[in-house]
């Protein structure tokens, strides 16, 4: 993922959001959303955590299941450069995540798309990843986190290549997700375990 903060395309207004809290998702996100309510269900996601503990910043996985919304599994590719991860998922959740993905005003967004490129291979078969042009996305933010490090609810423009797959048979999966724009890239290879939550 890759994010261009600039205030003066971005529309920034100030929240009272503390640091730890559950992040304030859309009540229907699925993966039957549509792409502008995944972009900034996505976002928020990735903006509830600060860099420690947040998934785009993961080294090992450990960080794959924090602050999960309950219509949708979401998996984050990195800050830029390749991680391995281990993830265990839920069976019962659709499992939404961007091949390569931005935000920032639509100059920004038209830029990006431009040279945007990805594949992803589940279990060695390739996905078709849609493709954001840009929409309007609106993104939560808590304190200190590493993706707008403000405790801010922004409005900007989303972007970037998106798989959305349906659940996942319970088992062993493997997901290999590598993308780019202009200098930018970013690569992650999965491993992940798909378990039936019990009853």
């Amino acid at each position: 993922m890759k994010f261009n903060w600039r205030l003066a395309g971005l529309a920034a207004i100030a929240v009272a959001t503390l640091a730890g809290c559950r992040p304030d998702f859309p009540a229907t996100v699925g993966a039957g959303s549509s792409s502008a309510e995944l972009q900034s269900a996505w976002w928020t996601w990735a903006a509830s955590e600060p860099e420690e503990t947040n998934p785009i910043a993961d080294g090992d996985g450990s960080a794959c299941d924090r602050n999960q919304p309950r219509g949708v599994w979401f998996l984050a590719g990195t800050f830029g450069g390749h991680a391995k991860r281990a993830c265990t998922v839920p069976a019962s959740r659709p499992v939404v995540f961007p091949v390569v993905n931005s935000f920032g005003d639509r100059t920004d967004c038209a830029a990006f798309m431009i040279s945007a490129y990805g594949t992803a291979f589940l279990d060695g078969k390739m996905l078709e990843p849609e493709t954001y042009e840009g929409e309007s996305i609106t993104v939560h933010s808590v304190r200190g986190n590493a993706v707008t490090g403000t405790e801010e609810r922004i409005t900007a423009i989303g972007c970037g290549l998106w798989v959305r797959l349906q659940s996942l048979a319970p088992g062993a999966h493997t997901l290999r997700i590598r993308g780019q724009s202009g200098d930018f890239s970013t690569g992650v290879d999965y491993a992940l375990t798909v378990e039936t939550p019990p009853t």
